[in-house]
């Protein structure tokens, strides 16, 4: 692991290797009922870069997590992408897809040496946007997205999640949310 990709990090440097955590609380609907799931997690942090779009560079992280109900062997929940770190504009990136046909791009200012932070994605922003399969934009459609990000002096990390789904049989806005505390494994 190259220790130039890792300086060129910024925030995201604390987050390279492999986490897991046994604490997740994921509230969904299920079934048209509010659920709550206890999970576990896996999520690991490979460093890349420098990605170079013509005078932007970037570094960052490819990453895959998946989630587990703390009851079963079979993963609920799975993300692949990249955190990325643009130094020069400030920005942190979270570019993610799930394998039920939703992609999204979140981002935020963040300081080099923060320890916190926010993302966030809303449907139809052409820049920090979120996209959705054909039958979730017309049942379950995806309108924000965000995450709390907090790294804290232990060498956990935790995360808030909330994705606010607009579900058209209820003519409301559904908040899921994830969080979890994870460590170095």
């Amino acid at each position: 692991m190259s220790e130039e990709i890792i300086k060129n990090l910024g925030p995201l440097a604390p987050l390279v290797g492999t986490w897991q955590g046994d604490s997740g609380i994921d509230v969904s609907r299920i079934h048209s009922k509010e659920t709550e799931t206890k999970y576990r997690e896996k999520a690991v942090f490979i460093p890349i870069g420098p990605v170079n779009n013509g005078p932007q560079k970037l570094y960052g992280l490819r990453y895959s997590m998946t989630a587990w109900p703390l009851d079963s062997d079979d993963a609920f929940h799975e993300e692949l992408g990249y955190w990325l770190w643009d130094k020069k504009n400030g920005q942190v990136l979270k570019t993610l897809m799930v394998p039920r046909g939703v992609t999204v791009n979140a981002g935020g200012c963040v300081d080099e040496d923060s320890k916190s932070f926010r993302l966030e994605a809303e449907c139809g922003s052409e820049t920090y946007g979120v996209m959705s399969n054909k039958f979730l934009d017309e049942t379950y459609k995806t309108k924000n997205y965000s995450v709390d990000i907090e790294i804290h002096e232990d060498g956990r990390f935790s995360y808030k999640q909330d994705t606010q789904l607009w579900i058209p049989i209820n003519q409301a806005i559904f908040h899921h949310t994830d969080q979890n505390t994870l460590e170095k494994i």
